[in-house]
């Protein structure tokens, strides 16, 4: 499956066009999770590179963040039963990013 369609590759863009002008509080435009383990993100940004991601972050350790990821490195995850990251197909947002965060430290995982 294709993490990123061009459809979402350009919605990340397009947010992170406007976090440097402006808006920086997103929705999340796509939800990857491992499928046979507890990792799951929410982004918001791609990065002129095509490589660098924005979002919330949450490894299954209980300590969701926000941060950056590399889209290449999470293709190439394995995880334990050796399947591939998968995305959401389901997931639409219906808060910004903010909230999602404040919402997963609560909890100690992302709610989406």
């Amino acid at each position: 499956m294709m993490l990123l369609t061009p459809a979402i590759r350009s919605q990340l863009r397009r947010n992170a066009d406007l976090s440097v002008r402006r808006d920086r509080d997103h929705c999340p435009v796509v939800k990857l999770f491992t499928p046979d383990a507890q990792a799951t993100w929410l982004f918001t940004e791609l990065a002129a590179d095509g490589d660098t991601l924005f979002g919330l972050c949450d490894l299954g350790l209980g300590c969701p963040e926000l941060g950056y990821a590399s889209l290449a490195e999470i293709q190439s995850l394995r995880v334990p039963l050796g399947l591939l990251v998968e995305r959401d197909r389901h997931f639409r947002a219906d808060k910004r990013l903010s909230a999602y965060a404040e919402e997963a430290r609560r909890h100690g995982r992302i709610v989406a």
